[in-house]
């Protein structure tokens, strides 16, 4: 990486954020704003139900934040996808709702892109620096589902489904131009896809604070995210079966897992 700052897109999926979309917004672009070098926010709208894109309007005339709105609910998946391929800066973060507190780990992960392509936040690594930790109900459900992306994707890193993720260009629009995954599993997709066209994946320990609240249902995640998983799956042996030639594995092809 040069000394100059890339350019950087900011992805932030939301659904229902009324009450914090204007902390996020102004947490999320003074931080950038302190990092230097040009830079943008893009809000998904994942067709909320309240008044969250009313209260996002004050920060549109800012050429910095743009919105993007579902027209019905799509998934968080594809609410990622969308502003990943709609970004134009040469360095990508999928960012969640809560993820200010973890700002203060980009630099770091800038740096490591110096010799790989995909920088994964991790919660439970131990340079992490967790200020509040999720229930322990939530942290048994998290494990479950992390040695269950083990199991049918064959997926290394101990905390997929952190929602902090730094990609370069290239690797966000190869990975994220062929994932298909709408749901809470198209982390998994998208970095098996990546690693299958020969993008470099590392993780790095960042800090987090959970933020209390969460209106995710275990229960009722758990079979959706297994059945997406087995989609997954399928779809990695397709594209494994039609990648060559496609953008991005010439340059990295040595590296691509077998």
């Amino acid at each position: 990486m040069s000394q100059a700052h890339p350019s950087i897109s900011v992805v932030i999926p939301v659904y229902n954020e009324a009450a914090e979309i204007a902390n996020i917004v102004e947490s999320v672009g003074a931080a950038l704003r302190a990092r230097g070098g040009e830079y943008e926010v893009i809000v998904v709208d994942n067709a909320s139900e309240d008044d969250t894109v009313d209260r996002l309007q004050p920060f549109l005339g800012d050429r910095h934040v743009r919105l993007l709105r579902n027209e019905h609910n799509m998934g968080k998946g594809f609410s990622v996808r969308r502003g990943m391929l709609e970004a134009t800066g040469d360095l990508r973060l999928m960012c969640d709702a809560d993820c200010a507190p973890s700002l203060e780990s980009l630099p770091k992960m800038e740096a490591l892109l110096a010799d790989c392509d995909i920088v994964a936040g991790a919660r439970n690594a131990p340079t992490s620096e967790v200020g509040r930790y999720q229930p322990l109900r939530r942290r048994a459900a998290s494990i479950g589902f992390i040695l269950l992306c083990r199991a049918v994707m064959s997926e290394p890193l101990k905390d997929v489904f952190c929602g902090f993720k730094l990609f370069t260009a290239p690797a966000a629009e190869d990975a994220f131009s062929r994932a298909r995954i709408d749901g809470w599993a198209f982390d998994a997709e998208a970095l098996a896809i990546a690693r299958r066209l020969g993008y470099r994946v590392r993780p790095c320990g960042i800090a987090w604070v959970n933020r209390p609240g969460s209106r995710l249902s275990i229960p009722r995640v758990v079979v959706p995210v297994l059945g997406e998983l087995i989609a997954a799956r399928r779809h990695l042996k397709s594209l494994s079966r039609n990648a060559v030639g496609a953008p991005g594995t010439q340059q990295a092809s040595a590296t691509a897992p077998q």
